[in-house]
């Protein structure tokens, strides 16, 4: 799936079957569900849903739990905008 088809995706009402959960979090995001977003990737130990959380405590203001968050990810982008930094997660998984 493209990026383009990612994002064409939140317009709907589901989500696209099979998507990992770190996307799957990205998803939730994107329509608005930070609370579903955020216990969607809570529990995942992957490096990816690492950046996720982070992005979405960034989005909520709880900059030292980002921090926390972005310290187990792959990339430290804290000072991207989130529109720009929901793109590049997006992408790079």
């Amino acid at each position: 799936m493209t990026l383009t088809e990612f994002k064409r995706s939140t317009s709907r009402l589901r989500p696209p079957s099979g998507l990992p959960i770190p996307l799957l979090g990205l998803w939730y995001a994107a329509k608005g569900k930070w609370d579903k977003a955020h216990v969607t990737v809570q529990n995942d130990s992957s490096a990816e849903a690492a950046w996720v959380h982070a992005h979405l405590h960034k989005q909520e203001g709880d900059l030292s739990n980002a921090r926390y968050w972005y310290a187990r990810s792959p990339r430290n982008t804290f000072d991207l905008p989130l529109e720009t930094e929901w793109k590049e997660i997006a992408q790079s998984i």
